[in-house]
């Protein structure tokens, strides 16, 4: 497929890097920036003669199958319309809108076109969290009781970012947005995000919008969801997940500590990792940072759902559950209470009930923990379903 890049910056150039390392044909072939020069300098670095500064005219192209926004959080509506109105199928980079009244009207007019909407969530595609997902809905881990994941760096790298305006907010907009669906996607989607309880404050840089923030989600199954995320972290990029269920646990590093280590005086320089701060002392490279982030497993299966005529992992509508639990996460921020998530149009499961956990040990009680001792005894914590009184049992080990 011939593919429009509307963006030529960060975000758009990892894009284009990891399709084009792909033994598909996919290709980026057009690429609209809003400056010319950029646009240019884009479409020479990866090989096609196509650019322009008129956005339409990149999405209208007659030789342009699919579109892809990888531009600023203001302009996506406008990119995501366009498609539309060419009936030109569209995968649109994180976060899907501002807030989720943008991001359902971007769902209902895609809807309403007919075309193929892709939310290009790169965190739900990376190896370690489809491997461990897989595990997830296997049961491996039984009812999944508590997720968290952290996303912490730095700070962005583009002015927009730092503008809440254009972003629509700050760190929690910017990051939340990846924890946010990794812990739907292990609690489940169908479940309901119900309440959020949200803290956010400007701690470091000098703008109006949060850089730190930490949120609790709490789902109609009695799951809590937490993120963690950061603008003022130093060190690099800090990616990481854990997952707590009835029957185990997952912990994972995604970025920053991956088993790669080096120490340079510097001579050498270099890019070393995304968000990386410094080129010397001991560094933490990623091996393939674009698999690692999740982008070729993200793309194969975005183009493999177009062929395939059926939706991908990550769809619109994902998007736009995201955006409606960030804007109760900022509402929390403010009036530093629960505030519930407003779906307009909710597809999932109604009516779950929240059952908790009970095992029992025998007719007449509960099995609180079982123990083994240093000395191979095993201890058995105990209720009695009746009387509610607790009590313990010592097994002896046999010799």
């Amino acid at each position: 497929m011939n593919i429009a890049m509307l963006g030529s910056g960060f975000i758009a150039r990892f894009y284009a890097t990891s399709l084009h390392a792909q033994r598909r044909i996919d290709r980026v072939t057009m690429v609209y920036s809003r400056n010319k020069e950029n646009a240019q300098r884009f479409a020479q670095d990866y090989g096609f003669e196509d650019f322009t500064d008129d956005m339409e005219a990149a999405i209208n192209h007659p030789s342009v199958d699919v579109v892809m926004i990888s531009l600023p959080n203001h302009l996506h509506e406008e990119a995501v319309a366009a498609c539309a109105k060419a009936k030109k199928d569209v995968l649109c980079t994180k976060p899907l809108g501002r807030t989720a009244a943008e991001a359902k009207r971007m769902l209902d007019i895609v809807e309403e076109a007919g075309i193929f909407a892709g939310y290009l969530e790169d965190l739900c595609y990376t190896p370690k969290f489809l491997k461990s997902l897989e595990s997830v809905k296997n049961g491996s881990l039984g009812r999944i009781l508590w997720t968290k994941s952290r996303e912490a760096h730095p700070g962005p790298h583009s002015d927009w970012f730092w503008d809440m305006e254009k972003s629509g907010g700050g760190a929690m907009i910017d990051l939340a947005c990846h924890c946010i669906e990794i812990g739907r996607n292990y609690i489940g989607k169908d479940v309901k995000p119900l309440e959020v309880m949200c803290w956010a404050d400007t701690q470091v840089h000098p703008i109006d919008a949060e850089d730190h923030a930490i949120g609790m989600i709490k789902y109609a199954n009695g799951a809590i969801s937490q993120f963690e995320v950061s603008w003022c972290f130093r060190g690099g990029m800090d990616l990481r997940d854990e997952v707590m269920g009835t029957e185990g646990t997952i912990w994972i590093n995604n970025f920053l500590r991956t088993g790669f280590e080096t120490f340079t005086t510097g001579g050498g320089g270099g890019y070393v990792a995304e968000k990386a701060e410094v080129d010397k002392g001991w560094l933490f490279p990623v091996g393939d940072e674009a698999h690692e982030l999740g982008y070729p497993n993200m793309f194969t299966d975005m183009f493999s759902a177009i062929d395939e005529k059926r939706e991908p992992l990550e769809t619109f509508y994902d998007g736009y559950v995201v955006n409606a639990i960030l804007d109760a996460a900022y509402k929390s921020a403010k009036t530093k209470l629960w505030e519930p998530v407003v779906l307009e149009d909710w597809r999932g499961e109604e009516g779950v009930i929240y059952e908790k956990n009970t095992k029992s040990y025998d007719d007449d009680h509960f099995l609180i923990k079982e123990e083994k001792l240093p000395n191979g005894d095993v201890k058995l914590i105990l209720k009695h379903k009746m009387s509610g009184e607790l009590s313990q049992r010592v097994q002896k080990a046999t010799t």
